[in-house]
């Protein structure tokens, strides 16, 4: 994307409010929800208004009709194959891993094929409930692509290498059941029942927990990546210091004491 791109269609990601979490839809069911340039604007810029509501904690993310998102539109790639000029796609503003820097909960309610650059997105949340017969597939090896958008990066680390190796390697079809046996997805719920399900767990989050709280985990689990274990527990201190003085802690303990459920104040974070 480009500073000069067309604005994005408002149709092709839904948004509805149900109290603190906000559920965004992909909503390109013909196409099972296959990603363009109107679904990464439309996507993003939703999680931008979200980010700085104070009133939103958390956000999860679904595909409408039988889909979660099948990859990048075909349409797109053919271009792709046919164009000399391919420097955007290293130019992305913001960057395709932006969900990954998304400071509030993410989670994904995966109803159907997640595959390619749809299976990225997935793991870009971070939790991740499925239906049984969810196919998750890195297709990459059979495009004649490679690992992309830092999916080489995320997939060891949720799975191990040599998995990680075997889903990009062979971009075979994971059904849901042993998408949670390898540690794709956290949780495996009926299909009536995956979105409520979801939700509710992002309520719980929205409900009970600091989202001051939420953000600095966030973001100590991801520099946590490249740094040393000394370096982490270094970290560790300064932070939790910074905490001992917050409001949230003292809300946190006395909401404790008394037996009731905390009043955490909302981030507009921007």
């Amino acid at each position: 994307m480009t500073g000069t791109a067309a604005p994005p269609r408002a149709d092709v990601v839904l948004a509805e409010r149900r109290g603190s979490v906000l559920v965004l839809t992909l909503n390109r069911p013909d196409r099972l929800n296959a990603w363009n340039d109107a679904v990464e604007q439309r996507y993003f810029e939703l999680l931008d208004h979200a980010e700085s509501d104070p009133d939103v904690r958390a956000v999860v993310v679904t595909g409408a009709g039988r889909g979660f998102c099948a990859g990048a539109d075909l349409d797109d790639l053919q271009e792709l194959a046919g164009s000399r000029d391919l420097t955007r796609l290293a130019r992305r503003d913001p960057p395709r891993h932006r969900p990954l820097l998304f400071r509030k909960p993410l989670v994904a309610a995966i109803n159907g094929a997640a595959a390619g650059l749809g299976l990225v997105e997935a793991l870009y949340c971070d939790v991740r409930f499925s239906v049984p017969k969810a196919k998750f597939t890195a297709a990459f090896s059979r495009r004649g692509l490679v690992g992309e958008y830092g999916v080489a990066w995320l997939l060891p680390r949720l799975v191990g290498r040599s998995r990680a190796l075997d889903i990009l390697l062979s971009s075979r079809v994971i059904l849901g059941e042993e998408a949670l046996q390898l540690g794709l997805v956290d949780r495996v719920v009926a299909p009536e029942a995956l979105l409520d399900a979801a939700v509710a767990y992002a309520g719980e989050l929205a409900d009970l927990c600091s989202p001051a709280s939420m953000r600095t985990i966030k973001s100590q689990l991801l520099q946590s990546q490249d740094s040393t274990f000394a370096e982490a527990v270094r970290d560790a201190d300064r932070l939790m210091l910074d905490a001992f003085s917050s409001p949230d802690f003292r809300e946190g303990l006395d909401s404790h004491l008394e037996g009731r459920s905390p009043a955490f104040p909302g981030l507009a974070l921007s």
